[in-house]
């Protein structure tokens, strides 16, 4: 079960939150979203628990549970969302003038 953790201290890495969830049960993966520039925790992440029971029990007893001074809000991750289009490309600024030959 995946589950989203989010209001995470900036300074919290894997190891600690992996710590955190196996008091639980056992802990398939941690990973910590990070600004993708610098290198920076962005204050939320996901641990994927090896059971469901484990998964939801997670959510009832560390959801709003204080962590290294911050509320943790925790629950079942919803699945990415599909993205669309966007990004790159030259669409913007002045419009090109035309070419008089």
């Amino acid at each position: 079960m995946r589950l989203y953790v989010g209001n995470l201290s900036f300074n919290t890495n894997e190891q600690q939150l992996e710590e955190l969830f196996a008091a639980v049960g056992p802990v398939a993966s941690v990973h910590l979203v990070r600004d993708r520039a610098t290198g920076q925790s962005r204050g939320f992440g996901f641990v994927e628990m090896t059971d469901a029971n484990d998964g939801q029990t997670a959510c009832t007893t560390l959801n709003e549970r204080e962590f290294e001074g911050r509320r943790l809000t925790v629950n079942e991750a919803r699945p990415q969302e599909r993205r669309t289009g966007g990004g790159g490309g030259f669409g913007g600024g002045r419009p090109q003038r035309e070419a008089r030959w």
